[in-house]
């Protein structure tokens, strides 16, 4: 779901990419919709674990998404770039473009879903208000029911890489204003970024009343960060391990799936960095393409499963069998969908915002 801001494709990244979005894609069919409850029969570990666990796998995508935006913002550790707000207007524009295509989509699809079928899951026919919360990444801060499953994230990623930035651009003011220049920058960047992610997994983290932001998420995203940063310094396996033991730590205080989770993704991806499989494994053409359209098909996959369930309602009744088919019909369409999305939107999008960036005056 990642937008990286660094365009060169990393094939171990779209590996793991490509596997949590078909974890997500199954857990949501899991949990909403009628098929999945008519489906239980069958397989009831399987639609139950996907239901309640497999959302785990969205800690895959906050570490990436820390990784990437330090391998972009802070290569070397301190901010690169002197016009914070215009990365930051930047981010908005490669997140919402698609995202705002996407909801309209989601808004008709409730819409042909709503004729179908009656069920819990279908959105409401949205306010102007609610619309606009959610075009600015605000409902759920504004306490806005979501126009669709999974849009929370959006928001959060927004939040998430703001503060990143925040916190890198107060490093390099703090470090000009002690005289320590770049090389004070990454010192000081790095100390705010480990105080932040700290606070976040002691803290912020263990009460879900902060769910709805960034400091709530900041260690996973964190993680990726200081990763990436970690992978890239001498005694790398060092800092690596020094990074595992303060999470491992916090997880003996209060045990956290979704942390350990993280700690486990954030390893993979320093290890991978640091031994080079990051960009040269695995060698699968289907990955790749899956991990690229993987944001694609996050945004659009939950309106085509809402007609899906909405047609096997009314052809496979309260067939198990039928329903399970119905099932791998909504997964598989969805991948389609996110196929045909990317071509269409969120690639010509991305190409737009290259070119924007090669402009004068604008890089």
């Amino acid at each position: 779901m990642e937008v990286a801001e660094v365009t060169s494709r990393l094939p171990f990244i779209d590996a793991l990419k490509a596997v949590a979005v078909q974890l997500i894609v199954l857990h949501h069919l899991a949990f909403y919709g009628p098929m999945s409850d008519h489906a239980y029969a069958l397989i009831p570990d399987l639609i139950s674990w996907l239901s309640q666990h497999a959302r785990a796998v969205v800690q895959v995508f906050l570490v990436i998404g820390g990784f990437l935006a330090a391998r972009s913002l802070a290569p070397a550790g301190h901010l690169v770039s002197a016009q914070p707000l215009r990365l930051l207007l930047k981010r908005y524009l490669k997140l919402a473009v698609p995202y705002l295509i996407a909801l309209v989509i989601g808004i008709g699809c409730a819409t042909i879903a709503r004729a179908l079928m009656t069920h819990d899951s279908i959105p409401e026919w949205p306010t102007l208000r609610q619309f606009l919360a959610h075009a600015l990444l605000l409902q759920s801060i504004l306490g806005y029911e979501g126009l669709s499953t999974g849009v929370w994230y959006i928001a959060i990623d927004f939040q998430l890489f703001a503060l990143l930035l925040g916190t890198l651009w107060l490093a390099r003011g703090i470090s000009c204003g002690l005289g320590r220049g770049i090389a004070g920058a990454a010192i000081v960047g790095l100390l705010l970024v480990a105080t932040l992610a700290l606070f976040s997994l002691y803290h912020f983290n263990r009460d879900a009343e902060w769910d709805n932001w960034a400091l709530y998420f900041f260690a996973s995203y964190a993680l990726g960060a200081l990763t990436f940063w970690a992978a890239n310094a001498k005694h790398a396996v060092r800092w690596l391990l020094l990074i595992a033991v303060a999470v491992v730590m916090a997880l003996l205080l209060d045990y956290r799936s979704r942390i350990a989770v993280a700690l486990v993704v954030a390893l993979a991806l320093g290890l991978a960095s640091r031994y080079g499989f990051l960009v040269r494994w695995p060698k699968s053409s289907l990955l790749a393409y899956l991990g690229q359209i993987s944001y694609s098909v996050f945004l659009i996959h939950f309106p085509i499963c809402l007609i899906v369930n909405g047609l096997f309602v009314r052809v496979a009744m309260a067939d198990p069998w039928l329903n399970l088919a119905g099932m791998v019909v909504a997964w598989a369409a969805s991948l389609l969908a996110g196929g045909l999305f990317y071509r269409f939107v969120e690639g010509p999008a991305q190409q737009g915002f290259r070119g924007l960036r090669a402009a004068p005056g604008l890089t």
